[in-house]
């Protein structure tokens, strides 16, 4: 037992080293022992390339024969972007194969592992279950509901504001805290706000700390973004609006389709339908979304209870003012017994500033 949690701890290493890149796919890290000692290791890079268990037996060789393969996650048995890997095991001669955690994947599923045990190969599963599931969360929400896992991130005064009544934000929290904050980007396939958060502080959204740039993703129920946002500076822009465009909306929707893709969602009084929104941007191979703002948007993910995990950044500022913008608007809840409670709540210090996050659920 302590042997296996050993080698699945260095396995679980191995796939992070991807961690941002492999998306739609997991994060996924292999070995192939002997004797106990490491002959081969390998990890999943990026969709499209080899996966972990064949990357390793390949280095492995003819050694891969009478090994065991360590594997952070069920060898699949579906064709998709690569052929699949039970029979690559299979061929290995590999005597032993533990796995870390069953695939959630509805195409394979303990699949897999029903394969190689017929071909006479040892299995043991379930090892670093929780910690394996943990970094591949938004892969698991994905493969099993088909939308998007969902983080909201907030920089905030100790008072909850985003901005000023005058709608001025520039900052609330520490240059220290903002650079953290554009980290975080380089873990999610989108980054997403809403058309206000566009027009008021026009940002950039770039994630300078990534090899693979994020879409961005801009909730624009009437194809208000102007011309020379910033954001289209990136490589990836997508403004999810509604099919009632009429008049001088409809020659928007033609200039802005050179800069941007315009994706149509159904319609909810009169405004984005944010679940249907979600549907479509996993169909569209989007994994894990990074919500920046604005107060409205964010709001409304709370009221459709679409919100997975929350990371806010509060400075010790307090700003005030009934009609300064709030981090979360929206209906809200009627009563404090139906507040939204967080759950693995982590906290920080950075410099002058406080890191909350935790989940939704």
């Amino acid at each position: 037992m302590l042997e296996h949690l050993y080698f699945m701890r260095k396995a679980m290493k191995l796939a992070l080293k991807a961690k941002g890149e492999t998306s739609p796919n997991p994060l996924v890290g292999a070995l192939v022992v002997k004797k106990g000692k490491i002959i081969a290791e390998g990890y999943h890079k990026k969709a499209g390339l080899a996966h972990a268990e064949v990357v390793a037996l390949e280095k492995a060789g003819k050694l891969a024969q009478g090994a065991t393969l360590y594997v952070t996650l069920e060898p699949c048995v579906h064709f998709g972007r690569t052929p699949p890997c039970v029979y690559r095991i299979i061929e290995s001669k590999i005597k032993k194969v533990v796995v870390g955690m069953i695939d959630p994947n509805p195409l394979n599923n303990g699949k897999g592992i029903a394969i190689l045990k017929r071909h006479g190969i040892e299995v043991e599963v379930g090892f670093l279950e929780e910690e394996l599931k943990k970094i591949n969360e938004a892969f698991i929400k994905y493969i099993t509901k088909r939308i998007p896992f969902v983080v909201v991130k907030v920089g905030q005064s100790l008072d909850g504001k985003i901005a000023t009544f005058t709608g001025d934000s520039h900052w609330i929290t520490s240059d220290f805290s903002r650079r953290y904050a554009q980290r975080l980007r380089a873990d999610f396939d989108a980054i997403m706000v809403g058309v206000n958060t566009v027009i008021r502080d026009n940002p950039r959204l770039s994630s300078p700390y990534s090899k693979r740039q994020p879409k961005i993703v801009v909730v624009d129920s009437h194809l208000s973004t102007p011309q020379d946002s910033l954001i289209f500076k990136n490589p990836e822009v997508i403004l999810v609006t509604i099919p009632s465009q009429i008049g001088q909306e409809t020659d928007n929707r033609l200039l802005l389709s050179k800069k941007a893709t315009i994706l149509e969602v159904k319609e909810k009084a009169g405004q984005v339908n944010l679940k249907d929104m979600l549907k479509k941007l996993a169909a569209r191979e989007i994994t894990s979304i990074l919500v920046e703002g604005g107060g409205t948007l964010i709001g409304s993910l709370f009221d459709e209870g679409l919100v997975d995990k929350v990371i806010f950044f509060i400075s010790p500022k307090i700003i005030g003012g009934k009609e300064a913008i709030s981090s979360v608007m929206g209906r809200g809840v009627k009563t404090i017994d139906r507040a939204f409670k967080l759950r693995e709540i982590k906290f920080k210090r950075l410099q002058e500033d406080f890191l909350i996050e935790g989940y939704i659920r």
